[in-house]
């Protein structure tokens, strides 16, 4: 099949940014983002500094594709009619409520998206699971499409994302690996193959590897699940440094330098955050507790566990230094992202830090450089649902250059490279991203 036309269903951190590489490396083939959000695509297709997600490099790909052939549209269906391949990348959360609340993905947003590629199809399809689903959603995703459509083939391949927030673009143009997984059969193969063309105007094909549908489902939860675990590990270590006297960073590179085990994934930090890590894991989790694989659902249950531990320590920390009363003291929390280089604040340990250090009685102010104060306020009203609403005029949310006035202390939450040059003066400095060198600072694992 010749692949002209695609349309990818999600105009968020993930199709956002793949669809505008792949319409950069693929001049030959329109491509279009829709979303049911108008405001999103309005703002996907306004000022470049402006754009909906902060990726470093994306303003300049959108720049020189978008108008040739990458679009973004709030034409659903029209798009869905035209377009020969289409992906799904829209959100995939934890279910809050119902069997598996808590742990398994919510798939609704899945399922609402089938039915509009049915709906609106009226010829053969190529669909592929961008967004991270559990194993054997394909069956599912297929069982709607039949059930609502007539008289059309769709075949059904898993090409699950790898990329690092912060440094997509740079993943996306070189690619560990592009993974994609479709039916062993004849029209499944030859699914298989448009899609392997595509990647191939400029990933090495060595590159891209090819499995069914079930294991290409299954490694995004997997490779999340081992990245986690490498963070959760080392942070554990972190809190033995702080009883015994080891330097946690002296710890980490003499670790990392062994080639068996590498650098990566072994800086001590607050916690891991973002969209996936956590999400993924819990996924995980259920999924082997729904097999009956109760010892490995709590060996990975165990991860999450050790994040959560080590948010909460960081935060008790700094309640113990004013002898566990924070009452009539000012916290200034820098950085609000999950990580540098993102303005994607979902699952931050910030949020969760600031939380604690109200409760037990300080006034926060934030600082991020991308996160916008309705972010930060909406990640507030989410997580503070106790809190009445004119709680929100306690909140500093300062823009620029942060000139914080008579601030108690500082918690370095998220390692954005121009916090290494703010001038804290005597101030007291809870690093919890171990990217300042201080006397005054305070870092987990010393």
């Amino acid at each position: 099949m010749q692949i002209k036309n695609i349309c990818c269903i999600g105009a968020g951190y993930v199709g956002g940014p793949t669809m505008a590489v792949i319409a950069l490396k693929c001049p030959h083939i329109n491509v279009t983002v829709v979303d049911a959000n108008p405001e999103r695509i309005k703002a996907w297709n306004g000022p470049l500094n402006a754009l909906p997600v902060y990726e470093p490099g994306l303003a300049e790909v959108v720049k020189e594709a978008r108008g040739r052939n990458l679009f973004f549209s709030e034409d659903i269906s029209g798009n869905i009619e035209r377009a020969e391949m289409i992906f799904m990348a829209v959100n995939t959360p934890t279910k809050t409520e119902g069997e598996g609340a808590g742990m398994a993905a919510d798939l609704r947003y899945v399922e609402a998206c089938a039915k509009d590629i049915a709906k609106y199809s009226k010829s053969d399809k190529i669909v592929i699971e961008k967004s991270t689903l559990p194993v054997r959603t394909a069956e599912k995703i297929k069982e709607i499409l039949e059930e609502n459509s007539t008289n059309i083939h769709f075949e059904i391949l898993s090409n699950p994302e790898f990329l690092a927030e912060g440094t997509a673009i740079q993943d996306l143009f070189k690619s560990d690996r592009v993974l994609i997984g479709g039916d062993e059969t004849e029209s499944g193969q030859k699914a298989v193959q448009a899609l392997v063309d595509v990647y191939a105007n400029w990933i090495p094909e060595e590159k891209i590897l090819t499995t069914n549908v079930w294991s290409s489902e299954l490694a995004k939860l997997a490779s999340n699940a081992m990245l986690a675990q490498r963070i959760s590990s080392i942070n554990s270590l972190s809190a033995l440094c702080e009883k015994t006297g080891a330097n946690i960073d002296e710890l980490s590179k003499a670790i990392g330098m062994d080639h068996r085990i590498g650098p990566y994934f072994l800086k001590a930090s607050v916690g891991f955050g973002g969209s996936c890590f956590q999400k993924d894991i819990l996924n995980l989790v259920y999924l082997c507790k729904y097999y009956g694989l109760d010892e490995v659902a709590e060996y990975w249950h165990q991860v999450i566990k050790i994040n959560d531990y080590q948010k909460d320590r960081f935060a008790q920390k700094i309640i113990d230094h004013f002898g566990g009363d924070l009452t009539g003291k000012r916290i200034a929390i820098l950085g609000w992202a999950f990580k540098a280089n993102t303005n994607d604040s979902r699952e931050s340990a910030a949020i969760y830090v600031a939380e604690k250090l109200h409760k037990a009685g300080a006034t926060i102010e934030i600082y991020d450089p991308m996160v916008s104060e309705d972010s930060i306020y909406s990640d507030v009203r989410f997580y503070w649902k106790e809190i009445p609403k004119t709680h929100k005029d306690r909140f500093d949310v300062l823009k620029g250059s942060p000139n914080f006035n008579n601030v108690d202390a500082f918690a370095i939450v998220t390692e954005w490279e121009a916090f290494k040059h703010f001038d804290f003066k005597k101030s007291m400095v809870f690093d919890g991203r171990n990217i300042l060198e201080k006397k005054e600072v305070t870092h987990l694992g010393k």
